[in-house]
């Protein structure tokens, strides 16, 4: 069942479930893209049948509806997306992404603490297509790519083993792969259930409770791509200090 936050006749905007691809995926898994047409294959089927009194089967074969992708969140992340619903509505949040004017709040928590309560990560990040995974390298390394991201310590607590946690908010800046994981892990605080860059204590955690990846997009504003009107919406995380 899709949590639809917003929907018109150019965007939907929803809450994807962790555990769900962003865009078709080639396995038989679920997708958030392949869902979205179902619900928007039905909604036609429904509206049909209520304006011509034909049930769905009488119908004449629907024509397959467009989402168009504008940005994606890993696997592992819930959180706040907007699709496209036709093309001309595509092409202009597909700008906004380029321009930096489509904002993405993230929150999670972390291993430690980050030295500054308020702070700035800036590195340049390397994907290795092979294994799925990126890392820091120096910014002449061939394939790298700048990434940069701020963050504000929204809370702190200690828990009962003596280790410290830190709920986070970050402002994505550039949309690497992996790259909140990658940066907070290689700061020294890496995401709590994250057994892909988390340090062995963080990973070992994560897969002892099955805690899943505690990364979440809150909030998502943009433009609307035909009235210009600034949008926001917002979802919270599922996950506690």
């Amino acid at each position: 069942m899709l949590d639809i936050l917003y929907e018109d006749k150019d965007i939907l905007v929803v809450v994807k479930p962790a555990g769900v691809e962003s865009q078709t995926s080639r396995r038989l898994e679920p997708d958030m893209v392949s869902e979205i047409k179902n619900y928007l294959h039905r909604k036609a089927q429904e509206t049909k049948k209520l304006s011509t009194g034909l049930s769905p089967k009488a119908s004449t074969a629907p024509v397959d509806p467009y989402v168009g992708v504008i940005h994606r969140l890993d696997k592992p992340v819930r959180g706040v997306m907007v699709y496209a619903k036709n093309l001309k509505a595509a092409a202009h949040l597909s700008r906004q992404v380029q321009e930096g004017k489509l904002e993405k709040i993230y929150q999670a928590l972390v291993c430690g603490k980050p030295v500054d309560n308020v702070g700035k990560y800036v590195d340049y990040l390397l994907k290795d297509g092979k294994t799925n995974t990126s890392r820091i390298v120096d910014k002449s390394v061939a394939g790298a790519k700048r990434a940069e991201l701020e963050y504000q310590i929204l809370e702190k607590k200690e828990q009962e083993d003596g280790t410290v946690r830190s709920l986070v908010e970050i402002h994505l800046h550039t949309g690497r792969h992996h790259q909140i994981r990658v940066q907070f892990a290689a700061h020294g605080t890496p995401l709590m259930g994250d057994t892909k860059y988390g340090a062995p204590a963080a990973a070992s955690v994560g897969r002892a409770r099955r805690e899943p990846l505690a990364l979440c997009a809150v909030r998502l504003s943009f433009l609307h791509p035909v009235t210009g009107k600034r949008m926001e919406f917002s979802t919270k995380p599922q996950f506690v200090l």
